[in-house]
């Protein structure tokens, strides 16, 4: 062979990515993936290439999703400074999100809804469950623990545009992992790509939705920085209150930025800035054709159709942290603060006329802290501890317009004041110490202690051993049993006291005069599991927990506004098992899950007043279902790249949340069936425009997550009816 030829072949070859097996074309080949199970073993196949020209400067999928090459290095640190051993992992990377029906567009809690036993539930509920636990979810990024905000978790803060990976752990968990432990939602920032460049998408369809949204990264030899930001306006901000396509009175507006910065101090040594906003305006959708039941003024009719109630939303975090990784050792010391506020102003004379109460509702908390972990490898054993240490400054202010009562019961019409604050400096700490112990290398076992105090309107403690076996006869076998105790300090803004008296001989007076303060849960919690690669497409697994807890931390909506309120169960009990499965096979993929689930408490032990006398009497006598308790849930999808499209699918299930008096009765069974189809549909500037088409409920099943009945439930909510979505997505 010519020297001439020699050399046009092997810059063909550096072209296609042949001689450097860290290329553009290799980087564009990789799949997305899914881990099932602790046990999953990271598997790449080769999909075919869709036949898109694609600079070599930006190293892109072959339907815009960036190489997950960082990512897997970020996880592997964070693995071994964190690790996950004994507890179930669920995990998504990048190309698999963007393989979602509306993929970047998709929500968080819309995505974690594809994982093994997490159901659904409308925004005043939580949004979505973890095994029949409401709330309790702790979010973490790139280790980090971000605290709760006062209008409950992180999941409708986060931008996806930002995620690289995101695991969700549940199960026994390790005792690095405190507070909130039914399931830890743990993301990995994402990287920038290797030469300076991002995105521009702008998407819309139903429901008057509109959405814009960019993302943008660079690096250099010793510093990289990420951003992402995204503004959405629709008339479905949260959830219908009927059957129909359109709300009333539905209208959001939301904000979202997410930066990422980190500069490499040497080798070894790197410090991290991550900083967050969200601001998010809704109004609160009204259910129309509700009689009156009061005459404020002596006006006697108001149409509830027509009710002007809003709520505000904001969010602020900062993380700065510096981390340290050499053979032996991984370390991290971290500083996080967040700052929210919850604001609900009411519509006062319709809020009287319906409900004799119109409350201004504020709620703020700043959040301060330091957390610090480190890992250190000794033959046969890794040694980890670390501590967590934050202070809240809470406000949790009630302004009310009540209706007097006349000495027989009977309520005025001019409507008076009351005004309810609470103010509160409050602490939470946490130390644990561990040992991952290889007693062969078949057989891994992790121990530890963990000890937490909280300061807060209560003040308790408790030392918490963690302990778990993780057991591999053979290469596709892993079998695992773990054994946690845990303590659930309530959420400081969710346990602030009421002050009864100022509501006496008032419309809002309480059936049961009773307000014992908030207490921690404290829960004995076991989790057996077994993961198995039947084939090398198909991995399967099937886990059992069972958890027995005392005062049970549940929440409710116990007004108009879209707030939680946090009350205790005296005893309680969780049982279920878990099925899933994932089955991929070059450019297709799809998985399965399956849960069966119950939840069962009784005796109300704080914020009785919450209550109906009838209520609280028969829960006393009586194991009932919590409110988010629903038997059935499933999950299923897949998605297959074809002639350089990227067709994907996606279906929940739910077999219903409780409702009707202590929660005896259920709402119907529900499906949603989704669709997607991405496709590259050219270049403009030498750079990739993307196409995306996305069906919301295709079958368009009219169903309800909540009829209105129930305990801590205030209205009906509805889930989305079909909705037809485009959108653009513009590299540059």
């Amino acid at each position: 062979m010519s020297p001439f030829r020699l050399r046009r072949l092997l810059a063909l070859a550096a072209i296609v990515g042949v001689a450097d097996p860290n290329g553009p074309a290799f980087a564009q080949r990789a799949l997305p993936t899914i881990e099932v199970g602790a046990a999953h073993r990271q598997r790449t196949t080769a999909p075919r290439r869709a036949a898109t020209a694609t600079p070599r400067s930006a190293p892109v999928s072959p339907l815009g999703a960036p190489a997950p090459s960082t990512v897997d290095k970020q996880t592997a640190r964070l693995d071994r400074l964190l690790p996950k051993t004994g507890a179930n992992v669920y995990r998504l990377d990048r190309s698999a999100i963007e393989s979602l029906p509306q993929g970047n567009q998709a929500t968080l809690d819309q995505i974690l809804l594809q994982n093994p036993g997490v159901t659904q539930d409308s925004a005043a509920g939580g949004s979505f469950h973890v095994r029949n636990e409401h709330g309790n979810v702790q979010y973490r990024v790139n280790g980090i623990l971000l605290p709760d905000g006062v209008s409950g978790g992180f999941s409708q803060v986060m931008d996806t545009g930002f995620i690289g990976s995101v695991s969700l752990i549940t199960g026994a968990l390790p005792a690095q992992y405190g507070l909130r432990t039914a399931g830890v939602v743990d993301i990995v920032s994402r990287p920038p790509p290797p030469t300076p460049g991002g995105n521009v998408s702008i998407y819309g369809g139903s429901h008057a939705t509109g959405q814009s949204a960019f993302d943008y990264g660079a690096q250099g030899s010793r510093w990289e920085a990420f951003a992402s930001g995204r503004l959405t306006m629709n008339n479905l901000g949260l959830q219908n209150t009927t059957p129909g396509h359109e709300a009333l009175h539905d209208r959001t507006r939301q904000g979202r930025f997410f930066g990422f910065a980190s500069y490499a101090i040497d080798e070894s040594t790197k410090l991290s800035f991550i900083t967050g906003t969200s601001v998010v305006g809704y109004q609160i959708p009204n259910n129309p054709r509700q009689q009156p039941q009061f005459a404020p003024y002596g006006v006697n009719w108001f149409d509830s159709g027509k009710l002007n109630e809003n709520q505000v939303e904001r969010t602020f975090y900062n993380v700065l942290a510096l981390s340290k990784s050499t053979a032996e050792l991984d370390a991290q010391i971290s500083y996080f603060s967040r700052y929210s506020t919850v604001h609900y102003v009411p519509d006062a004379i319709g809020d009287l006329t319906f409900n004799g109460v119109a409350s201004n509702v504020y709620r703020a908390g700043l959040v301060n802290g330091l957390q610090g972990d480190a890992a250190y490898r000794l033959g046969d054993h890794t040694l980890r501890g670390g501590f967590t240490v934050s202070g809240e400054q809470s406000k949790v202010i009630n302004s009310s317009l009540v209706f007097p009562l006349d000495a027989d019961g009977n309520p005025g019409n001019t409507p008076i004041g009351a005004y309810d604050p609470n103010v509160k400096l409050g602490w939470l700490a946490g130390v644990y110490a561990q040992d991952e112990w290889k007693l062969t290398d078949k057989l891994t076992l992790n121990g530890g202690l963990r000890f937490d105090q909280m300061w807060q309107f209560v003040t308790a403690n408790q030392l918490s051993p963690r302990v778990s076996l993780t057991f591999k006869p053979v290469e596709d076998t892993t079998f695992h049993v773990g054994y946690a105790r845990y303590f659930t300090p309530p959420s400081q803004a969710l346990a602030a006291p009421t002050n009864l008296a100022v509501y006496a001989n008032t419309t809002q007076q309480a059936e049961v005069p009773l307000s014992s303060p908030v207490r921690p849960e404290r829960a004995h919690y076991i989790d057996v599991g077994v993961t198995q690669r039947l084939t090398p497409q198909l991995e399967a697994g099937v886990d059992f927990y069972y958890k027995r807890a005392r005062n049970l931390l549940d929440d409710g909506q116990f007004g108009q506004a879209y707030v939680q309120t946090a009350f205790n169960y005296a005893r309680a009990y969780n049982t279920g098992v878990e099925l899933k499965a994932l089955f991929r096979d070059g450019d297709f993929r799809a998985y399965a899950n399956l849960a069966w689930a119950r939840q069962r408490a009784t005796q109300v032990t704080s914020n009785q007043f919450l209550f109906g006398s009838d209520e609280i009497d028969y829960i006393s006598g009586h194991y009932i279902y919590t409110d988010h308790a629903q038997t059935l849930s499933g999950s299923a999808g897949a998605s297959y790249v074809f002639w350089g499209t990227r067709g994907s699918v996606s279906m929940i299930y739910g077999s219903g949340l409780r409702s009707g008096f202590a929660n005896t009765t259920h709402a119907s069974p529900y499906t949603q069936l989704n669709l997607g189809l991405a496709r590259e549909i050219g270049t403009v500037f030498d750079r990739p425009l993307t196409l995306r088409f996305d069906i919301v409920n295709l079958l368009d099943h009219a169903y309800q997550l909540r009829d209105g009945s129930g305990i801590g439930v205030f209205a009906p909510q509805y889930g989305p009816r079909r909705g037809f979505f485009v959108g653009l997505k513009q590299a540059f």
